[in-house]
């Protein structure tokens, strides 16, 4: 094993303990990244050489026996949503291709902070507008175990730098489910905490709670330790409130003692069969563990329509302008969504919300008998990434861009903490992902009980977190020399 191959708190331990140099974690990163990156695009902007001297200052630290942050040593990816000082942040977009921020943003600054080393930026879709890692600026990104299939996004590049070892942590957001959507098409671990357990001062519309920023790694253990690091309580974002948990590490737990909801569609998500058939035969080899499991959902009518108003309302704040002005530099999703938003009147917002509040209480009334719902991440198993969006499942058309992440934006619509864990491969050998959805404020529960499936879980290949194959990817083609890589996605 190589040192980028370590779990994070198992490289923070040994350097910590000094049996690992923050220099030598650093290098083995980057000759990861040069091995592979060129297969699936995943670290887009490089900051190799402030990153070396960040290492070799690391290590000094260690030597002198000087105290230590939660994340000291440790290389980390920045989705390129974010600003990173001194770094080339595009958001995806043409607009911004050549656009160097002079300040971090704030969770960069809290990583840094913690001890984390910033590597490089990680490629995300315009904006973060759809679930494909594909833009005109930087190109497409590969799904590690096959290049020429969809890595999911918003937060792709994070979930693929991370399977292949480039990095042991790496940042993501989430709205429609921009966390959890790669990392279980990539099989890694995503987690969508509660809204402003992760402040952002960046939010347009500060008290919507349907975006959020959060950690991503290969292990829970390493999602709740960069967590510790990325929570706070910042008075620059209106949901932000004092931190009541410890998150790192998760508790022990005792699954035997949980009461379990398990649905493959929530009731109304265009699940594929496939992924519905493979959801039943994995949760079947586990579900005897639990002190009840049933199949049960909280009842989600009106999530479409609710969620689809919300979501274009926030698009038409954010993107408005620039949509007007450059329409020319401005992707379909982007556009669509504000034009979307443009058609709403201020009845159909103030019915959105209703609903969105209607939906919230029943699921408080569900939770009052279950601890935790299962569900698959996504509704479908990766497709091509020259795929705009899945325009039909099954045969049966969708209703939008993003009416395929239906499974993650019931979550989103009503601020639970939710966590994708890689669970193995689906019938065509792409990865598996499981949603293990929490109760409102749930996230340090979510944690324990994601930790406690993953150790249950992890000596049986069927689900396992699933490995890709790195000696293919070395020697695979560049992927920009695939028709159709750069481009809107």
């Amino acid at each position: 094993m190589e040192p980028c191959d370590l779990a994070a708190t198992d490289a923070r331990a040994l350097i910590g303990a000094k049996k690992l140099s923050a220099v030598e974690l650093l290098e083995s990163c980057i000759n990861r990244i040069e091995a592979l990156d060129h297969a699936v695009n995943a670290l887009v902007a490089r900051d190799f050489e402030r990153a070396r001297e960040a290492a070799r200052a690391a290590e000094k630290a260690v030597l002198r026996g000087e105290a230590l942050g939660t994340l000291h040593g440790l290389p980390v990816g920045i989705k390129d949503l974010e600003d990173t000082a001194g770094l080339r942040t595009t958001y995806g977009s043409p607009l911004f291709r050549d656009h160097v921020p002079a300040a971090d943003d704030r969770t960069v600054a809290a990583l840094r902070a913690a001890g984390a080393i910033v590597i490089g930026k990680t490629n995300t879709p315009e904006w973060g507008a759809g679930a494909n890692t594909r833009n005109a600026v930087y190109g497409a990104t590969g799904n590690p175990f096959d290049p020429q299939k969809s890595a999911a996004g918003s937060s792709g590049g994070s979930a693929v730098a991370l399977a292949t070892g480039m990095v042991p942590l790496a940042s993501g957001s989430d709205m429609g489910g921009s966390l959890r959507n790669p990392a279980g098409f990539c099989g890694i671990v995503g987690f969508r905490s509660s809204p402003g357990l992760v402040p952002s001062e960046k939010r347009v519309l500060g008290w919507s709670a349907l975006s959020v920023l959060g950690p991503m790694a290969r292990t829970v253990p390493d999602v709740a330790l960069m967590l510790s690091a990325m929570s706070a309580c910042d008075p620059r974002d209106p949901l932000a409130g004092p931190l009541t948990a410890d998150f790192s590490p998760p508790p022990p737990l005792d699954l035997a003692g949980l009461r379990v909801a398990l649905t493959p569609d929530f009731g109304f998500a265009p699940t594929e069969r496939q992924i519905a058939e493979v959801f039943a035969e994995k949760t079947t080899l586990f579900r005897g563990i639990f002190r009840r499991a049933d199949d049960a959902t909280p009842d989600c009518s009106g999530t479409d329509e609710a969620f689809a108003v919300l979501r274009a309302v926030s698009f038409l704040a954010a993107h408005r302008a620039r949509a007007e002005a450059h329409p020319d530099q401005v992707g379909p999703n982007v556009r669509a969504n504000v034009a979307e938003g443009l058609r709403y009147s201020a009845a159909d917002v103030a019915r959105a919300e209703a609903a969105q509040t209607e939906i919230y209480r029943r699921w408080q009334r569900f939770f009052r008998d279950y601890d935790v719902i299962l569900t698959p991440t996504l509704t479908i198993s990766p497709r091509p990434w020259s795929e705009l969006y899945p325009a039909e499942i099954d045969g049966t058309p969708t209703k939008s861009y993003f009416h395929w992440l239906a499974l993650a934006y019931a979550v989103s619509l009503v601020g639970h903490p939710a966590l994708s864990l890689p669970l193995g491969l689906d019938h065509n050998g792409m990865p598996f992902g499981l949603q293990i959805v929490g109760p409102r404020g749930g996230d340090a529960a979510v944690l324990a009980i994601a930790r406690a499936l993953e150790q249950t879980l992890a000596d049986n290949p069927q689900t396992a977190r699933p490995s890709p194959n790195l000696t293919h990817l070395k020697s695979a083609p560049a992927l920009d020399t695939s028709p159709g890589f750069l481009g809107f996605g």
